[in-house]
């Protein structure tokens, strides 16, 4: 029997510890937390200093947690040392404590220790066993004070925000504001007033090719703005705001003479960026991968805690990747600087290494997230790692090599152009060493003036020289409104805001998600109307100061204090209550009095045409309901734009459009709110349930358009309609008839036995893939678009074709065990990687 007890929190960490300690010690998992607050109740005394209670998880259909625990308190019994391994943070450092208290026998007496290893190699690990420690009881506090902050916050307002609004609701101490930041970005775009400007380009041809764009940079000492529009017109600046005064410049400039005034070239630097930290992995996998925040730590926990390569086994690929720090080991700034010194050679390798500082609140006791051995490069474990591995490994990889070689030079020149009283200028830059960029460029959010640079070729000329004039161009403009959060610029802005930790925003955004308060809408964030529901009442009932960022963020900074012991937990939570407790008393109140609140109005019912409905708020929003008849509408009528210059022809005043006829009955339809927002509805709900959606723009859908086919279930007209995931075609006598055409790929099912057709069907997140036409008898389902083509080497009766931007479009096999591709016929590159296993269609 093993004489020590080692206890990680998951089997592929343990089974990785394991080949490194050897047979005097046995490691065990304990799948994660093993003891938490209570599923029922609040579980913390208030007036007894917060004091919490915790019990062991209840088991669960996936998890077995009596027996786990059961499992190490016999091992623990058995073992004359214990050795707590969990993660090196604050959650890591809470298991560690749980664990202790519930499988450590009282008695005979145990010896036992924590260990921290921010790698899980030999090296690291034998390292963190010759010098063990005890358990860190300011970070078991800051855990703790976190925990019972969101318990206090999450148990206490989310209850009010179901009875008042309806449904499983919930709100956060940290989800909450970054739900309001959503939903004060679209508010703020939906404000947005367009400024107009103009640009003017001259087309200029030198001695020497080639020709070239310059912009109008001056007229007369005044610069020409174009940007900036939230602030005033300075003294010394001009705005080109209009078509009229646009093409006045444009003749006075054609009759001018184009000279070269001032030619300025210089050498400009661009410095390697910093190796990951936990945020700007999360934000770059978003950027460059297409990830979400939730799939990048899933993958990076795998590498982190180990792969099998070949004959080694199980192998940790990088260090931990929850970090706040750019700090490498000297021993691994070593190594790397060895590798790309034989790999890229000296003119790569800068004269020392580079210390990058980080930011003032970082704990540099971690890491950054780096290769545990830079030699294994992302070539040499592609046949052992997935897809998913592997693009995170390169990424990791690139960035952290990258961030130790030199930087790379440009050659940037301006050229200066005088046109009479105007001044014209170019720029451009010429890449003259590419330095770290052989290896990496960081992904950028929105395109910046460099890269306009780096596009422009411009030709040698000299300063006198005449040039060319090919045509003058005015082109018009006009301002755009800050863009929706994606979730990379949304843990940018939450990270520069200092609200909630890279660790939690997975969470965060699962949360939001999850909820509906928020949908993904071409990978950026638009809030629901629950979502701007449940925001504004937690803002307009009282909660406005205390979820906000600035008082967020200064809560994380005293958790924080806890966390390195200059202050009492209980004292942090005491503070934080004070003020809590009376927002929630004005919140009770406020949800009380509103949830019965009729405001009487002079509208009318389009129903039952009774005068006097009441306005009341609802699960989305505020909305008017007739108490004669019970029918409701939407109280906030979208205004819907015309598509003529941004003119309004809905919501109210004098050019309000007539209400829509329902096309089934021909009663008026009515605005109304659902859970993906406002649609049309009939007002002879519930007899006719014709609905139609209206688009973010404000536009309701058009009516369905008759065809020429009849419905093979009642044989009525078909008829093309347009719904949340775009056209389709159904049967007029919806939702009598539920048949709905389905668009056919013209290919087999391959089931054996099945006669049906592949045909496109959309996930529930608007995604195409293709299924079987016959669900649910067949569930044979596709993303890869299926192609009439036999496979040339199994004879399959189809092919799928697929486009990515590495490989571009090509066709491969269905049948994973052929492994037939048009870009690898053999199949050999395929039986390097294991099999990828399918993803079901939701």
């Amino acid at each position: 029997m093993a004489k020590n007890l080692v206890i990680v929190e998951s089997p592929a960490k343990a089974k990785t510890i394991n080949k490194y300690l050897g047979k005097d010690y046995l490691v065990k998992a304990s799948i994660g937390h093993i003891k938490d607050l209570p599923t029922k109740g609040l579980g913390v005394d208030v007036d007894d200093d917060f004091k919490p209670t915790y019990e062991v998880i209840p088991d669960t259909r996936k998890r077995n947690n009596k027996r786990i625990v059961a499992e190490l308190k016999k091992a623990a019994k058995e073992a004359d040392t214990i050795y707590f391994a969990a993660d090196p943070d604050r959650e890591g450092e809470a298991i560690c404590q749980h664990l202790a208290e519930e499988i450590v026998p009282k008695r005979p007496a145990k010896a036992t220790f924590r260990v921290m290893f921010n790698e899980i190699t030999k090296r690291a690990v034998n390292e963190a066993f010759e010098h063990p420690r005890q358990i860190d009881q300011n970070l078991v506090d800051s855990q703790q004070a976190r925990r019972v902050l969101d318990r206090l916050v999450g148990y206490k307002v989310s209850p009010l925000l179901c009875r008042t609004v309806g449904g499983k609701l919930s709100a956060g101490r940290v989800q909450s504001v970054a739900l309001r930041m959503v939903v004060e970005r679209e508010r703020e775009i939906e404000q947005f007033i367009k400024t107009e400007y103009w640009t003017i380009s001259a087309n200029l041809l030198a001695h020497l090719p080639p020709a070239f764009d310059a912009r109008l940079f001056k007229v007369g000492e005044q610069t020409v703005k174009t940007g900036g529009f939230d602030q005033d017109i300075k003294r010394g600046e001009i705005l080109i705001n209009d078509e009229a005064k646009a093409a006045e410049l444009v003749a006075e400039a054609n009759l001018q003479t184009f000279v070269v005034s001032e030619v300025t070239r210089k050498e400009r630097k661009r410095n390697p960026v910093p190796p990951f930290i936990t945020s700007k992995l999360q934000q770059e996998a978003a950027r460059k991968l297409g990830w979400a925040v939730k799939r990048t730590m899933m993958i990076a926990q795998k590498l982190y805690e180990g792969i099998e390569i070949g004959a080694e086994g199980s192998v940790g690929l990088i260090t931990y990747m929850r970090t706040d720090s750019t700090r490498v080991s000297d021993a691994a700034l070593g190594e790397m600087r060895d590798f790309i010194s034989k790999q890229y050679g000296a003119a790569y390798l800068p004269e020392k290494a580079i210390h990058y500082r980080s930011k003032k609140d970082a704990q540099d006791a971690h890491e950054a997230i780096r290769p545990t051995d830079v030699v294994r490069t992302p070539d040499s474990l592609a046949k052992y790692l997935n897809n998913d591995e592997l693009r995170l490994y390169r990424l990791i990889w690139q960035r952290m090599v990258a961030s130790q070689m030199t930087p790379a030079l440009f050659d940037q020149t301006t050229i200066d152009i005088a046109a009479g009283r105007f001044i014209f200028r170019a720029t451009g830059s010429v890449q003259k060493f590419d330095g770290f960029l052989k290896l990496y460029q960081e992904g950028r959010d929105e395109k910046t003036e460099e890269d306009e640079e780096a596009e422009r070729t411009l030709p040698p000329v000299e300063k006198g020289e005449t040039l060319g004039l090919n045509q003058i161009t005015p082109e018009q403009h006009f301002t755009d409104p800050p863009p929706p959060f994606t979730e990379a610029t949304l843990v940018k802005a939450l990270e520069e805001k200092g609200i909630g930790r890279p660790s939690t925003y997975a969470a965060i955004m699962t949360t939001i998600l999850a909820r509906e308060y928020v949908e993904k809408l071409e990978g950026r964030f638009h809030p629901t109307e629950l979502g701007k529901t449940v925001n504004d009442l937690l803002i307009e009932g009282g909660f406005a100061d205390l979820f906000n960022e600035t008082y967020t963020a200064r809560m994380e900074e005293e958790l924080d204090s806890v966390e390195e012991g200059k202050l009492k937990w209980t004292d942090a939570l005491h503070e934080f209550y004070g003020k809590f407790s009376s927002d929630l008393i004005k919140f009770t109140e406020y949800t009380t009095r509103i949830k019965v609140e009729e405001i009487p109005t002079d509208e009318v019912c389009l129903k039952c045409e009774t005068k006097g409905m009441v306005r009341k708020r609802g699960r989305f929003g505020k909305y008017l309901k007739c108490l004669n008849c019970g029918a409701s509408r939407d109280a906030e009528p979208k205004a819907a734009s015309d598509g003529k210059n941004g003119t309004e022809s809905a919501g109210g005043g004098e050019a309000a459009a007539e209400p829509e006829v329902c096309e089934l009955c021909d009663k008026p339809m009515q605005l109304k709110r659902g859970r993906f927002g406002p649609f049309l509805g009939c007002t002879g709900y519930p007899e006719c349930r014709n609905i139609r959606k209206i688009a973010k723009s404000g536009v309701a859908a058009p009516a369905p358009v008759p065809l020429d086919e009849k419905c093979p279930v009642d044989d009525a007209q078909l008829v093309r309609r347009f719904g949340r995931f775009g056209e389709f075609i159904s049967c007029s006598n919806y939702p009598k008839c539920k048949y709905i055409k389905q668009e056919s790929t013209g290919v087999h099912c391959a089931r054996p036995g099945c006669k049906g057709e592949l045909v496109v069907k959309k996930s529930k997140r608007g995604k195409v893939f293709y299924g079987c036409g016959t669900y649910p008898d067949c569930d044979r389902v596709y993303w890869d678009k299926p192609v009439a083509e036999v496979c040339p080497k199994c004879n399959a009766p189809f092919l799928l074709e697929k486009t990515t931007k590495k490989q571009g479009t090509f066709r491969h096999c269905a049948n994973e065990d052929c492994g037939y591709s048009s870009n690898d016929p053999t199949g050999e590159l395929a039986k390097e990687k294991p099999a990828k296993k399918s993803k079901k269609a939701s």
